[in-house]
């Protein structure tokens, strides 16, 4: 090994022990715990620890629930990333025009919701989707339109607690896209102006290539976020109504700390893990083949 080599695991080692600690350990200690019936009476009394083998998986593969809890999770993953990425790339590229005034402030206006508690403003927007006196609902009065059951109702409980999300978490990819833009080559978006492209083949030809690699990597984080979405659908609907909120994750919490069977949700854990890296090398490699990279 060179000295520069050395030098280069000497600098990365901090960083790679961090990745082990949080990640990999965890990991594996989850892997260890899903082929056991580890449970609070196992936390009592070690002895009571039994070895299961495959068991927990295949409970799950009969459990009605885990498969419900796994079809809402691809829903909120399969509508969630359409509407966050857009709405963000939609924002950053009007923040993008050179006719926007106030730019700093816009940018930090939106960012804000990212950055403030999950909790609190879930538990404001559950008050603004209320039937009764939600300040969504008295708006729609307004136009004439009856108040409306947003989480309440099993069919419009997911797309509600998406409105939430999106406006959540869309400020983060914002900044990222509006960096993005920044760095497109301004002489080709000239060029293809004065070509007689219009505003929609220059994004597609000229702003899209561009900024490919990064909205790659959001996509890839976005998907990622929305398959382990919890905290929303707990402080919103508590997985109801009729559990069509109830996520892999949600399920997951259930099983280890409501139940206790902590066995069962090491498996869960695991399921989503593979579930989520699968996902992710899928859009890297599918991704790798469009010509922006």
């Amino acid at each position: 090994m060179t000295r520069q080599e050395r030098a280069g695991w000497l600098f990365a080692a901090p960083v790679l022990a961090i990745i082990a600690l949080v990640f990999v350990l965890p990991t594996a200690l989850a892997l260890c715990l899903s082929v056991t019936d580890y449970s609070i009476y196992a936390l009592a009394d070690w002895s009571n620890l039994r070895f299961v083998g495959l068991g927990n998986f295949t409970d799950l593969l009969s459990t009605p629930l885990f498969w419900r809890a796994l079809a809402n999770t691809l829903i909120f993953a399969a509508l969630g990333v359409p509407m966050a990425i857009g709405t963000s790339l939609f924002v950053a590229l009007l923040l993008n025009d050179a006719t926007v005034r106030w730019k700093p402030l816009w940018r930090v206006l939106l960012f804000a919701p990212y950055v403030t508690s999950i909790v609190a403003t879930a538990v404001v927007w559950r008050f603004l989707f209320n039937q009764r006196f939600g300040l969504i609902n008295r708006a729609l009065g307004a136009i004439g339109v009856a108040p409306v059951d947003w989480l309440g109702n099993p069919h419009l409980s997911i797309p509600a607690i998406l409105i939430f999300v999106t406006w959540k978490v869309f400020g983060y990819n914002m900044i990222v896209f509006t960096a993005a833009l920044a760095a497109v080559p301004q002489d080709l978006m000239e060029a293809a102006r004065l070509d007689g492209a219009s505003r929609w083949a220059r994004f597609r030809h000229v702003t899209l290539p561009a900024i490919g690699p990064t909205l790659l990597l959001a996509t890839v984080m976005s998907v990622a976020g929305f398959l382990q979405i919890f905290a929303e659908p707990y402080v919103m609907t508590m997985g109801g109504p009729a559990q069509s909120t109830t996520t892999l994750l949600y399920f997951m919490f259930d099983e280890g700390f409501k139940w206790w069977n902590l066995g069962q949700a090491s498996a869960v854990a695991f399921v989503l893990f593979v579930m989520t890296l699968a996902v992710t090398v899928v859009q890297t490699r599918l991704g790798r083949r469009r010509e922006w990279l």
